[in-house]
């Protein structure tokens, strides 16, 4: 049967198809949807798990017991990850082991432009790199046996236009395996100095072994066309080299990456006049083939950063540029910006109006950092902000303490903010830690994380109660605020700023996007009443605008939350009721 499917749903048929058992993940655009459609099938076990280590450990323990499993997360969750995968490297796996990893040039929803090659390569674990969505259902199946049969976890390297784009794919009846015993094997599995030593021979002769199979494996494949020009290329790539040349050229297509070929390179290097290597971000197969002693165009021409296109290859490489139009220049910029009702929009202007230092954190609440509440002073990592503050404050004492806070979202905090946060209460530094409860993990597409109570498949479970949680984790001072109620978000900061220990503030008021959640009437402005102070401006509410002089709320966009009345000293701003 053929099905037109996103990249992220076709690995998730492959996941099905090969006969995984467990997927446990972490969030993460461009990864998230292979995860949910993977839970769409009711034979695979799937959980979001609270961050990536954490998801990587539960596959390989679903592994040892031998079973296929698999963990996804975007190229930024691959570091979090990283500590267990070096290592898993050595141990092996029993039942097959598969990891997605979505890369992001262009960083369309990402702090940084990371290639996750290096990641491989530093591992030792070998990496597939699927091009459209058939060859991430066939590569997904095909890594399981990879996996089983070379004793590893196996990477699939996707990228956000892979995992976010369509085509077609030819499904096929799900197999499942036999459970492959485990058996109690210390020198395997326990990765202590001893055993551990006597593994690395083993990784070093896997990729070896590796190697020979790139040399003439289904994953990479030749494309013969003009000799004039060969390229070598891999994933997106690819689409866009058979867009730009046709069959104008030769292309040497490498589905696995890591371990590259050698043999198979040199050969067609021998066939081409010219050889150009096309890959996103790092010149990773670049420098491969000059470390070969080939000569090849890529980096001197093609850029380092951004994500590629037809189009760029085309003018890059000198090739004519096909007639195109734009949507001219007479279209309003639109800079992102917190959703209209969003429950971090009063706290960060109670932030702002008090002047303080923000240290902030990933997810929807970075764009507190956007004019005009411009509150956010950093964003590093998942986690980061927590333990930021208390480096800044111990840095320079009272005076950062009674003006410096920082603001993590659930799912964030449950994800590497509680260690910082343990920190701060071993440590003692009298940092005030604002936690941005909006009862979801926003950012990626409202997922559930362990503060909700309901798991990945809209069940209840278990339920983190944060209130408690920072008590038990050694703090004293723990109360909640509503952020549409500036007066209380305003006495509640200034009282723990003032105090001389540390706190945690819950601003708790759920997203409102949420389906469950019932809004308000709209809010009308009087324009009798109203005198232009532009003060309700100042929120940056996208449901708010300036005309002729007087505010406008749009009644498609209010859901009534009150934020901006309160600003009013005139009174203008009313409605709102149920």
């Amino acid at each position: 049967m053929k099905q037109l499917m996103l990249g992220n749903k076709a690995f998730a048929r492959g996941l099905y198809e090969a006969g995984c058992s467990l997927v446990s993940s972490y969030p993460g655009t461009p990864s998230t949807e292979v995860t949910e459609e993977a839970a769409k099938y009711d034979e695979i076990y799937c959980e979001w798990a609270p961050n990536e280590k954490v998801a990587m450990e539960v596959a390989f323990g679903a592994s040892l017991a031998g079973k296929r499993a698999f963990c996804g997360m975007k190229h930024v969750g691959l570091n979090v990850a990283a500590d267990p995968l070096y290592t898993m490297a050595y141990t092996g796996v029993n039942g097959g082991m598969v990891i997605c990893v979505s890369d992001d040039p262009g960083m369309h929803s990402s702090q940084n432009e990371q290639d996750s090659r290096h990641h491989a390569i530093a591992s030792k674990v070998p990496m597939l790199e699927p091009s459209d969505s058939q060859e991430a259902c066939e590569f997904t199946k095909l890594a399981f046996e990879l996996s089983e049969e070379y004793d590893t976890p196996v990477i699939i390297k996707m990228c956000t236009r892979v995992a976010h784009s369509q085509s077609i794919v030819e499904t096929a009846e799900r197999v499942v395996p036999d459970t492959i015993p485990y058996e109690k094997n210390i020198a395997k599995y326990v990765m202590m100095p001893g055993n551990a030593i006597r593994r690395h021979p083993f990784v070093e002769e896997r990729t070896r072994k590796l190697q020979a199979l790139a040399e003439n494996c289904s994953f990479n494949r030749v494309e013969m066309g003009d000799t004039k020009l060969g390229i070598i290329t891999s994933s997106t790539s690819y689409q866009y080299a058979k867009e730009v040349f046709g069959d104008g050229a030769c292309i040497l297509k490498l589905g696995m990456v890591n371990p590259l070929p050698v043999q198979l390179i040199k050969d067609f290097a021998a066939k081409v006049e010219k050889l150009v290597i096309i890959e996103e971000l790092d010149p990773i197969i670049e420098n491969h083939c000059r470390t070969l002693g080939l000569e090849v165009t890529g980096k001197d021409v093609l850029p380092m950063e951004g994500e590629f296109s037809q189009n760029l290859i085309a003018e890059k490489l000198g090739v004519e540029v096909p007639a195109f139009k734009t949507l001219g220049e007479a279209l309003p910029g639109r800079p992102p910006v917190m959703c209209a009702g969003c429950p971090h929009r009063g706290l960060f202007y109670t932030l702002k109006q008090n002047k303080l230092n923000v240290l902030g954190d990933i997810g929807c609440y970075t764009l507190g950092a956007v004019a005009p509440l411009a509150t956010v002073d950093t964003t590093l990592c998942m986690g980061a902000s927590v333990s930021s503050i208390h480096g800044f404050n111990k840095a320079l004492g009272e005076d950062a303490e009674k003006k410096t806070v920082c603001v993590i979202g659930d799912s964030t905090f449950m994800h590497s903010g509680m260690t910082g946060l343990a920190n701060i209460a071993y440590n003692q530094s009298n940092s005030t830690v604002i936690i941005l409860d909006n009862s979801i993990t926003g950012m990626t597409g409202h997922q559930q994380n362990p503060t909700t109570g309901y798991n990945i498949k809209g069940d209840p479970a278990g339920k983190i109660d944060l209130e408690a949680l920072c008590r038990a984790m050694g703090f004293n001072r723990v109360s909640v605020v509503d952020p549409y109620n500036l007066e209380q978000c305003d006495k509640t900061i200034k009282e723990e700023l003032a105090v001389a220990e540390p706190s945690v503030i819950i601003s708790r008021r759920p997203c409102a996007l949420l389906k469950y959640v019932k809004h308000n009437a709209p809010l009308t402005v009087d324009a009798d009443k109203c005198k232009g102070c532009k003060a309700c401006m100042k929120l940056g509410c996208p449901a708010i605008s300036f005309k002729n002089g007087k505010a406008v709320i749009d009644r498609t966009q209010c859901v009534g939350c009150d934020v901006c009345s309160q600003l009013c000293k005139f009174g203008a701003i009313c409605g709102g009721e149920k």
